[in-house]
């Protein structure tokens, strides 16, 4: 009978362990998750099966962890709150001064959540695609150029902050690179300074960026945007994002928190957990936490501010003091997840180091959680310290075990610190500091959420009205209901319905589609955008030189446009290049609804000349990665609108209002171009219906002039 009974136990033991097995195997291939354990009593089964199963994988990849003992990369490892960050944030440079200014952008971050180790620099998309320019001079096109973007990295590392840029990978539209991507990204890379790349889209980063930083003598720490196609790319990816949405095969947020596979199979790989949209971020930084991992703190998101509540930013303040309290621990080899505990719904991970182990814990109910949380084994002279919230526990001994009582909030956090022979060290400042903050629980502080106010920027009007700078204008009748009914083309943002787009001044807050009954005075328009003739006179008339003449006029020589080129609209012009003409000129840029009523008249067209699309009445679109330059602004005088007003669209995009708000400045831009970038959605999109408009992110003159961005003025009657 005692036979047969362990037979039977075995046989259970063996089937159990195949389904954790095909768990785990499962799980490790189409996510980036390993899920827990069904049952906490099977937490010791579930933890074997997950260590053979990493000595079994590593062994069947011919692991190599090279890259994690490189004294270069050391860094990665501690390097826990990261950024993603848009180099067009006005708290990072000033378009006043034209001046960097990294310390404001660091000293707002540290105010509010402790600050930052590591920072990803977002100089390319949404804008990327509005001409042929590629993702290596967008670089090149920041202020100050390549010198520019070297101080600016080095006033990073003065604050002890690594610079991330971005590989967009799928960059093959625009102006063609003699290299390979690889090859030129790492190089210019070594050529700035920066720290690391992080692969927009990729599904790690492929071997040839690694090959190319070992070939340039240049380590850099290769980041994927999603899940690894490979674990094997685990070697040479050092970090990662931590993408556990649904969409990427995992179960978003399970109650029972999953397991970073990436951080199970390598220790020493530093995972930043990421979801832009959200505004609870609770769920990600327990999951963080749990696993003893990083946290992206997104918030300038294309342009679209989502502020880390007061809440949340607290949690990331206390969780990276612990983190840099003791940065050697959490990449323990011998990190246990789901250590047992005596609570339902909380949870913990126990990551030992050689004086000190500390355990993290979650509560995943809505509830505090009071009284004993933890039995562990006694053992002589060590001591215990709640480090979330900064006191000394002095715990219970019963039989060989010691128990330990603290409070854990409901859906909060804990943390505790077993020390061996009390060697405390600089642990009573810590301790101090921790207890100060503790005093404010979390969930005493807001959750709340709301969209950052912009405002229009005022066109400046001329007051000289005469009949002579009124000739080539059309005169646009007054109207006392027009229907304004526009929608911004943005391909990414409905997450924040509240945020995305801009906010007219009649609006409470952003957002994408507009609708609103207005009186439009009767105004004079251009009939034609303003060519390069016309620009060429008022330079001769004013010697206008801007302040940034970086782009300025980028295809003309010798200070004038190239042959045949008179009555093609003037590009790589900026907004305030624009203004400056318009003042000399005696007019102002239009605002869209007025654009948008001298395109479209009252009948709701879509064109200006009906309501198909018709591409006879438009210059044809250049698909090619060389592009050509604008059409003469008379070349379809059939695609005129209802007033006679023409090269409304397909031909260069056109300068109307711009927005501000506390990060970001943006123009609304009408007509759309003749240019459209292939390969890729991700390329800035097309607006060439006239109820539609792009939002074009401002930075500097410099890097805001374009290639297929021109202006036409209108004048006040």
């Amino acid at each position: 009978m005692k036979k047969v009974v362990f037979l039977l136990i075995l046989i259970l033991v063996i089937n159990l362990t195949v389904v954790f097995a095909q768990q785990v195997r499962l799980q490790g291939t189409t996510g980036e998750l390993i899920a827990g354990p069904i049952n906490p009593l099977q937490q010791k089964q579930w933890l074997d099966t997950l260590k053979q199963w990493r000595l079994n994988e590593k062994k069947k990849l011919n692991y190599n962890d090279h890259e994690y003992r490189r004294p270069e990369l050391s860094w990665v490892k501690t390097t826990f709150i990261y950024a993603q960050m848009m180099a067009h944030d006005r708290y990072f440079f000033d378009a006043a001064t034209g001046k960097y200014t990294v310390d404001r952008y660091l000293n707002d971050l540290h105010k509010r959540y402790g600050g930052l180790d590591a920072v990803l620099i977002w100089p390319t998309y949404p804008n990327i695609g509005i001409d042929n320019r590629n993702q290596f001079d967008l670089v090149a096109d920041m202020p100050g150029g390549k010198e520019g973007v070297k101080q600016m990295i080095r006033d990073f590392h003065k604050r002890g902050v690594k610079g991330f840029f971005p590989i967009m990978i799928w960059d093959h539209g625009t102006r063609k690179t003699a290299v390979s991507i690889a090859q030129k990204i790492t190089l210019e890379m070594k050529e700035l300074g920066a720290d690391g790349l992080n692969g927009d889209t990729m599904q790690g980063v492929t071997v040839d960026f690694f090959d190319n930083y070992n070939k340039n003598n240049y380590p850099l720490a290769l980041q994927p945007e999603v899940n690894m196609s490979s674990l094997k790319m685990l070697e040479w990816n050092t970090c990662s994002w931590g993408y556990y949405w649904p969409k990427w095969g995992v179960s978003k947020f399970d109650y029972t928190p999953g397991v970073s596979i990436y951080k199970w199979l390598e220790p020493r790989h530093q995972v930043y957990i990421t979801d832009r949209w959200a505004i609870n971020k609770t769920e990600d930084l327990q999951y963080a936490f749990f696993n003893g991992i990083g946290y992206n703190a997104w918030e300038n998101i294309w342009g679209i501010w989502n502020q880390v509540p007061e809440r949340y930013a607290k949690a990331i303040r206390r969780i990276s003091a612990i983190y840099h309290q003791f940065p050697g621990i959490w990449n323990s080899a011998d990190w246990e997840p789901h250590f047992p505990v005596v609570q339902k719904g909380v949870f913990a991970s126990k990551f030992p180091g050689v004086n000190e182990t500390i355990y993290t814990l979650i509560n995943r109910d809505s509830i505090d959680k009071t009284g004993t949380q933890m039995w562990l084994p006694y053992k002589k002279g060590v001591t215990y310290y709640d480090i979330w919230n900064g006191v000394q526990l002095h715990p219970e001994k019963d039989e060989g075990q010691v128990s330990l009582e603290f409070t854990i909030d409901a859906n909060g956090f804990g943390a505790v610190l077993e020390l061996k022979n009390n060697k405390q060290g600089n642990l009573l400042p810590f301790l101090s500091k921790v207890k100060k903050q503790a005093k404010t629980p979390l969930n005493s502080l807001s959750a709340a959420w709301k969209p950052i106010s912009q405002h229009i920027v005022a066109i400046t009007s001329s007051n000289k009205k005469t009949s002579e700078n009124r000739d080539g204008m059309i005169l646009i009748p007054g109207i006392s209901n027009y229907e304004f009914e526009t929608t911004g083309v943005m391909i990414e943002g409905n997450e924040l319905s509240d945020a995305i787009g801009v906010q007219y001044p009649w609006e409470t807050h952003p957002e994408r589609a507009h609708k609103k009954t207005l009186k439009i005075n009767a105004f004079y328009i251009d009939r034609y955008p303003v060519t390069n003739k016309q620009f060429k006179q008022f330079l001769l008339a004013t010697n206008y030189r801007p302040a940034d003449r970086h782009n300025f006029l980028k295809d003309w020589e010798n200070n004038t446009y190239p042959d045949g080129w008179a009555n093609k609209p003037v590009t790589w012009v900026s907004l305030e290049d624009a203004r400056a003409y318009a003042v000399w000129a005696g007019k102002r840029l239009p605002h869209e609804w007025e654009w948008q009523y001298a395109a479209q008249g009252t009948d709701g067209r879509l064109y200006p000349w009906g309501t198909k699309r018709d591409t006879t009445m438009i210059p044809p679109a250049d698909t090619t990665r060389g592009m050509r330059e604008p059409t003469d602004v008379n070349a379809y005088p059939d695609g005129a609108s209802f007033f006679g007003v023409t090269d409304m669209t397909g031909n260069v995009w056109q300068w109307t209002d711009e927005y501000t708000d506390e990060h970001t400045r943006s123009a609304i831009l009408k007509g759309g171009s003749y240019y459209h970038a292939q390969t890729s959605h991700w390329y800035f999109p097309q607006a060439q219906e006239v109820n539609k408009y792009a939002k074009y992110l401002l930075m500097s003159p410099g890097m805001d002039r374009s290639a297929t961005i021109g202006f036409r003025c209108v004048a006040d009657k």
